[in-house]
Formats: structure tokens, sequence, C-alpha cells
């Protein structure tokens, strides 16, 4: 690929999908757009790049998703899921008793394992939130991986990534040499496509908010803009879950690490007394009340 190409195309995806691509990552440009150049029947990356200057919006789109899908797997870096668990959860319960309902956001949802995972989370804890409407949101600017992650159906090397053995027994069913999580978690999400870069205002208040391992892929001032938007649409009182490389130190003020939990962190506003009115109304389905099958 020559040098123009190269930057052309870090200038198209950094403006589509905030990626910011360095200047030495040409080879990973080269190897996720090739089988695409090729899929489309053409001579190469230079041609690729020419019919995106022609406007070719379907190749354009199908090159922010080859760039964009990242690696995820389930109860990813643990640690996120074992605070959601033990220090957030209890907390928005008691926080929450009188309306008895928490909205959670799953953004950079990717192909569903990170969303999968907070929904089995909860359905274990279904004996603290009987009763309760629990509504999750994941959102991912690739409709492809929107598509899989709707579908719940993993590969053998997926489900062995990260996910528990009486997990998988516990919520999924093998199809042939696939598994694909149950009806039951797989309702308990909602998945809509949505850009990061875009304005996200609309999606209203959120209780939990996990943008986890997608904000290291943009440069600082971008960083910076999504963490203020993020705190408008997080609860004074609610939580924000980052990925273990990623930090607001440095970038806002807008949220402050929870003391002594990692990757964890709240609004830097005074606490606020807890709402008795969602903000807005939860159409997600209630915990159940029995236990967890």
């Amino acid at each position: 690929m020559i040098p123009a190409d190269y930057d052309f195309l870090r200038k198209f995806l950094k403006e589509r999908s905030g990626l910011d691509l360095s200047a030495d990552k040409q080879y990973l440009v080269e190897s996720r757009l090739m089988p695409l150049a090729r899929k489309a029947n053409l001579s190469g990356l230079d041609e690729l790049v020419q019919k995106i200057k022609n406007g070719s919006s379907t190749l354009a789109s199908d090159v922010v998703e080859a760039m964009t899908t990242n690696e995820t797997f389930f109860f990813r870096d643990k640690l996120p899921f074992d605070h959601l668990r033990d220090v957030v959860l209890p907390e928005m319960i008691q926080a929450r008793a009188a309306r008895k309902s928490l909205r959670i956001w799953c953004a950079a949802a990717s192909t569903g394992q990170e969303p999968y995972s907070i929904a089995m989370t909860i359905k274990e804890m279904s004996a603290q939130l009987a009763g309760w409407r629990i509504e999750i949101i994941g959102t991912d600017i690739s409709q492809q991986v929107l598509e899989k992650s709707k579908s719940g159906i993993y590969t053998q090397f997926e489900v062995q990534r990260g996910l528990p053995i009486q997990l998988l027994v516990k919520y999924f069913k093998q199809t042939g040499e696939m598994w694909q999580i149950n009806p039951e978690i797989r309702s308990m999400i909602q998945y809509k496509p949505l850009n990061l870069l875009q304005d996200f205002s609309s999606m209203g208040k959120f209780d939990i908010i996990f943008c986890r391992n997608v904000l290291i892929y943009f440069d600082q001032e971008m960083k910076t803009q999504i963490f203020g938007r993020l705190a408008k649409c997080t609860e004074p009182d609610g939580f924000l879950a980052l990925g273990a490389a990623e930090t607001v130190v440095g970038l806002t003020d807008a949220f402050k690490p929870y003391a002594d939990k990692r990757g964890l962190y709240r609004p830097n506003v005074l606490r606020a007394a807890p709402s008795i009115v969602p903000s807005m109304t939860p159409v997600g389905l209630k915990a159940a009340a029995s236990p967890a099958r």
C-alpha cells in the first residue's frame, strides 16, 4: 500500500469511527482489509481506496466494520464482573429500592460476550433482584457483530474463553459444534447500532455503564469528549466501568475513581439522593423471582 492510500484510510477511519491509527499500523490495515478487497473482487487496497473515494458507501461501511471488530470474550478481565456482583449491584439495590429498576448500558458490545456476561451475573443474583425491572442495552458501531450478538451462538473456542463451566452448562444449549445462550438470557438484552462519536443523549440516563476496551483506540481529545457525554448519561450516583488499559485520570474531571476498585468510576458530583421515578421507563424484562436455572 502506498503511503498516500494509508494516510487516506487513517483519516477516513478516524472521521467515521474514531479509530486513531498510528503511522506504524499499516500492517494491521492490510491484514484486515485485504480479505475484504478479495471478496469484492478488487485487485488490491489501492483499488479499494479509489472506490471509497468515488463514493462507494457499501464498501466504506465494510471497511469500518472490518477495522472496528475487536476481540472480546466472556467475563473479560474478570475483575469488572466481580465489582458488578460485589460492589455495584449491592449499592444499586439499596439506592433503587423504591423504584426497583435498573438501566445498564454496554457500549461497544461487539459480539455479545460482555452484555451476556452482565446478564448472567444479574441472573445469578435473582433472589436479591426478585420483582425488579432490569434493562440492558448493548450497542456497537458494527451491524454485523450486533447480528451475532442477537443470535447468541458461539463456537466451542469462544465459550471456553472466560466462561465458567457451570455457567456454560446452566445457560447454554449445545447444537452440533456450536453453543447458543438460552432465550431467557438473550431476552434480557436489547441490541442497537450506535457510534460513540455521535450524540447519544437520546439513550437517556443509566445507572451502570460498561464502556470497556474501546476508548483505547481514540485520541485524547475524542476520549475527553466521550467521557463528557457519558457523564451526562450516567445517574449522579451511578457507575462507569472501563477496560484495564483505560482511565479517566488526566483526561476528564467528569468522573472520579472508585477507591480501591480498579477500572470502576463514579460521576464527579456530590452523591445525589436516589431518584424515585426512573428517568426513562425501562422496557426490559423483570428479573425472575425464582432461582435461576
